[in-house]
């Protein structure tokens, strides 16, 4: 339908009654999809297009009509670059509350922007608003079926264009608010559901990524411990299939059953969640995802973790150590990345450089220094800072003939398969992030995992590893405004983080 034929856009002054419209236009759409649906499986009668126009997403729009110069903003985040109209759909807005409050109070005090709400011309897919899917006592009906009287996910209009800085602007159409519209956030959420076995609403914005999944056991520990001693803040764990463990339950919890009574390995990239919130109700708790191994899969994970806009993601993981001084179970904090993943080569050339972040580069080292308790040069003997190969190839090493000579020039310190492809993603998709590995064999040197050895040293080292990635996100929380880096927004940005 045409976008002349639906509500008119309402100018609204303050805040949090545009969030608030937002949440209830959203809640209007799906409800009135929802019901549209239970009436045709009950054998009603499908919509009519004038019943579909109501199934549709909010949009936020925000006008900067300045009387004088652009202000200078020095932060990294809320910024407009120049006069117009901006614009994006909205999806769960009840949920993305206090960040779009966050977003949006800063453009109005600095700028005096004029806020309108309304109805968009973007459908709200079906499968969105089926959180349980279509129970078995209705009647059978098929994809296709559905299709024919209701809207349906398409890829067409689901993409990253304005992340990636492909989008056009037209002259009559608004400049791009945020990094992601209504479709591709659902998209995601329901990507996150399907790969990680939990609500995506438990996803908290500390996220710690591994590709083993002995550091699950360890952060399972962790988070019942926390919820045992009453560690402020923290309110239950969530294990994949939905398991929850809550603080009045965790005290004496087996960690082994816990995860044992998890499906975990249902799901392609479990995900468990340290649920927290701080004193105003935000979530601050720690995610730990058990991405496995390869780049595929560190991408297809950081894409959807994506839309949740979180504060920082981290890698702790394990890495081939390339020098004969270092030893196993040393670590290895990335400052650099020589990508070989090949799979973000068309978004991210490799001549592209990922920088390092300071903040988390500092809070990794800090620590590392609190958990071990070793400083200065014991310290430095232990953690070394340099540059890291991430390979699309577990066999590299049959290949070592012709690495040799760019891995001497890179000067690389350490080889994985997964922190250069995080490393980037959070540096395309405008997540802050960083890399801390542990050396678990040094190929190079004939100091390969044998099944033995690699036991000592898991039991050993993985324990220790987790608590600094836990540490350095809880030194992060102290300054989340620091660590949003402007080396992480072009010059042509949309104004959300």
């Amino acid at each position: 339908m045409a976008e002349d034929e639906l509500r008119p856009m309402e100018a609204v002054a303050d805040v949090t009654v545009a969030v608030d419209r937002l949440i209830a236009l959203h809640a209007e759409a799906t409800r009135a999809l929802r019901a549209a649906l239970d009436r045709y499986l009950d054998g009603g009668p499908p919509p009519d297009a004038a019943e579909r126009l109501r199934f549709r997403y909010p949009e936020l729009r925000v006008t900067y009509r300045p009387n004088g110069p652009v202000p200078r903003i020095s932060r990294a985040t809320a910024k407009l670059q120049s006069a117009g109209v901006y614009a994006t759909t909205v999806t769960q807005p009840a949920y993305f509350r206090a960040y779009l409050i966050a977003q949006l109070e800063p453009l109005v005090a600095d700028y005096g922007v004029g806020l309108e709400v309304g109805v968009s011309a973007q459908e709200i897919p079906y499968p969105y608003v089926l959180e349980a899917g279509i129970g078995p006592s209705r009647r059978s009906v098929d994809g296709a079926d559905l299709a024919t009287w209701f809207p349906v996910p398409l890829l067409s209009v689901v993409g990253d264009e304005v992340a990636d800085g492909l989008w056009d602007l037209a002259a009559d159409e608004p400049r791009p608010l945020a990094l992601f519209d209504a479709v591709r956030v659902d998209y995601s959420l329901r990507r996150l559901v399907h790969y990680t076995g939990c609500d995506w609403r438990e996803v908290q914005p500390w996220i710690l990524l591994t590709n083993y999944h002995r550091y699950v056991d360890q952060f399972v520990r962790h988070g019942l411990e926390r919820l045992a001693e009453g560690a402020e803040g923290f309110e239950k764990l969530v294990l994949p299939g939905g398991i929850v463990v809550r603080r009045e339950e965790a005290a004496g919890a087996d960690p082994a059953a816990v995860i044992a009574a998890s499906p975990w390995h249902r799901f392609q990239m479990p995900a468990y969640h340290l649920v927290g919130r701080g004193p105003d109700g935000a979530m601050q708790g720690t995610s730990l995802v058990n991405i496995g191994v390869g780049p595929s899969n560190a991408k297809t994970v950081t894409d959807h973790l994506a839309v949740l806009r979180p504060h920082c993601w981290l890698m702790v993981g394990h890495c081939g150590g390339l020098r004969q001084s270092q030893t196993i179970g040393d670590y290895v904090l990335a400052h650099g990345y020589m990508r070989r993943d090949r799979i973000l080569d068309e978004l991210v050339p490799p001549d592209v450089p990922v920088p390092a972040l300071a903040e988390v580069q500092l809070a990794l080292q800090a620590a590392a220094a609190r958990v071990t308790g070793e400083q200065a040069d014991a310290l430095k003997r232990r953690l070394r800072t340099g540059t890291v190969v991430t390979y699309d190839d577990r066999n590299w090493e049959l290949r070592f003939s012709q690495e040799r000579r760019r891995i001497n020039l890179s000067r690389a310190i350490g080889v994985d398969m997964e922190s250069g492809t995080v490393a980037a993603q959070g540096y395309r998709l405008r997540v802050p992030y960083g890399t801390l590995l542990c050396v678990s064999d040094k190929p190079l040197h004939g100091e390969i995992k044998l099944p033995g050895a690699a036991n000592a040293f898991y039991e050993r080292a993985v324990s220790e590893h987790l608590r600094i990635g836990l540490s350095a996100l809880d030194i992060l929380r102290t300054d989340r405004h620091g660590l949003h880096s402007r080396k992480l927004r072009s010059f042509d940005e949309p104004p959300f983080r």
